[in-house]
């Protein structure tokens, strides 16, 4: 029954929720809320971490594609790049198999860094360092991510 100022008679209950009601369950909402946030995120970091080292995978497995045919012989490279690309690029365009003519191509397309949300990543060329985080040029020996940010297991996305 509609409240029209008219005080219930006896037997006559209002319904509907009190204030107090009303702020507990507000109140429990935003407890779950809070709760809820910070496992989302972590959800999200985590699916970014999984595809940055499908990634990763993706661009190592073909640099060393290269380098095998390389080594077989297969394709033409200079004789200072050790048998490695000179850049990604090339992994996406091709490379003229001797004596066939047909293009050898390792990737469809360079793939993007879920971290930094561009397709340039960090190279290190076979005369760097290990863990150098300049490219020196010449050929793609590794690739690593560019985020300076930290994963969820302490290490560097750099570091991968």
């Amino acid at each position: 029954m509609p409240f029209d100022g008219i005080e219930p008679g006896e037997g006559e209950k209002r319904r509907g929720f009190t204030l107090v009601e009303l702020m507990a369950a507000v109140a429990i909402l935003l407890l779950l809320t809070s709760l809820a946030l910070p496992v989302a995120r972590m959800q999200v970091q985590r699916q970014k971490e999984t595809d940055l080292r499908r990634s990763l995978r993706t661009m190592r497995e073909a640099i060393d594609r290269y380098k095998d045919a390389a080594d077989q012989g297969l394709i033409e490279v200079e004789a200072d790049s050790f048998g490695y690309p000179p850049d990604l690029k090339t992994l996406v365009e091709g490379m003229e198999m001797k004596g066939k003519g047909v293009k050898l191509r390792l990737l469809r397309k360079i793939p993007v860094d879920p971290m930094t949300g561009e397709d340039r990543w960090g190279m290190r060329s076979m005369q760097d360092d290990p863990d150098s985080l300049s490219w020196g040029g010449g050929n793609v020996f590794d690739v690593y991510s560019r985020s300076r940010n930290e994963a969820l297991d302490g290490t560097r996305y750099s570091e991968w």
